[in-house]
């Protein structure tokens, strides 16, 4: 028998390179989807307008080149102030709330756990219900999502104090007292809806829970991407301790990494970020646990690469939601948390079963 060669073995640099072409495969994919899904969502609507003139209302709004009595005003108040500010809007929603569970999951190292999970979208759901039902609108059209916003922050206090009763911020106490606070606010919720009597009200009531992008406009999108861009940069910079989360808090420990005062920030910015996302659109589920999921299918646990992916594939797939809730059963429009749950389920049932298990458990 040949003796073997002396010498280091030869380093292996094919898997770096692959992961590598893997990333950059689907960020491509996920920008063409996106891009597609938001040039869908500006075309297809219940009144019928030609491409060509949608690009050219687009055009005309963003350099002033194009001749506006070309078209008609409505044609351009549908394109300009309806159909665009809502596309942007469920582009930013979705990317929020799947880079808010990415966050969660992280947090409580559960891939069980969404914003939900900490109570902060049933607060939310509070807060906006009691305007809705009451009347109360001292902000006029603004009141409904400011108190939506007070009531996820509210909620987030609650769960807080509750989870750190101990001195720390364990991952099984947290979970334990954002459901406890989840239960306590959907029962409030109940029985608000139940003080309606109006059936119209109700109605607002249920739809607003199962999620809309009704009252997009141009003035309601700032807010969001600033929210967005901020929590993504600060969760970027804190990448590899979210890393070395994954592995245990006496991991953590040893490479200097406080897991609680990790887990402070990283509550406050989810809290911060779900907020003013489920402020804006409602009860939108089932993003913020399967978006993640999918992400690590195509790209792995590393929050460097898992964060961008998860925010393109959650933007997306709202964009992809948000056209068929207005045109599966047109001219009715359906809750786009009602199409999440419907696609979102099987999905999640099909991404457990083929994903294969890895150290973290994530």
């Amino acid at each position: 028998m040949n003796p073997r060669p002396a010498g280091p073995p030869p380093k292996k640099t094919r898997p770096r390179a692959r992961d590598g072409r893997i990333t950059s495969a689907a960020y491509i994919a996920l920008v063409g989807v996106l891009i597609a899904g938001l040039a869908a969502s500006v075309l297809l609507g219940t009144v019928d307008i030609p491409a060509g003139t949608v690009f050219r209302i687009i055009v005309q709004h963003l350099t002033g080149q194009e001749d506006p009595t070309e078209w008609s005003a409505s044609q351009d108040t549908v394109v300009w102030n309806l159909r665009l500010p809502r596309a942007l809007l469920a582009a930013l929603v979705g990317a929020g709330l799947a880079v808010s569970g990415a966050a969660t999951q992280a947090l409580v190292r559960n891939p069980l756990a969404d914003p939900y999970v900490l109570g902060l979208t049933y607060g939310a759901a509070v807060g906006a219900v009691a305007v809705i039902v009451t009347g109360v609108s001292p902000l006029g059209g603004a009141s409904t999502g400011m108190a939506a916003f007070a009531g996820a922050l509210a909620a987030f206090a609650v769960v807080y104090a509750l989870a750190r009763a101990g001195g720390t911020l364990a991952p099984l106490r947290l979970i334990l007292a954002g459901m406890a606070v989840t239960y306590a606010l959907s029962g409030l919720t109940s029985f608000l809806v139940l003080q309606a009597d109006d059936p119209g009200t109700t109605h607002s009531v249920l739809f607003w829970l199962f999620g809309s992008l009704a009252e997009a406009n141009w003035a309601a999108l700032g807010l969001p991407a600033f929210v967005l861009a901020l929590t993504m940069l600060a969760l970027l910079a804190q990448a590899r301790p979210l890393n070395t989360l994954l592995l245990g808090d006496e991991t953590a420990a040893a490479l200097g990494i406080s897991a609680t005062r990790l887990r402070r920030h990283l509550f406050l910015l989810i809290a911060l970020l779900t907020g003013v996302m489920v402020a804006l659109a409602g009860g939108v589920g089932f993003i913020g646990l399967i978006i993640p999921h999918a992400a690590r299918l195509l790209v792995g646990s590393d929050h460097r690469r898992l964060l961008p992916v998860a925010a393109l594939a959650g933007a997306g797939f709202l964009v992809l939601v948000d056209i068929a809730a207005r045109t599966a059963l047109h001219p009715q429009e359906l809750p786009v948390g009602i199409v999440t749950s419907v696609i979102g389920a099987p999905l999640f049932l099909w991404l457990v079963h083929s994903r294969a298990r890895d150290t973290t458990g994530l």
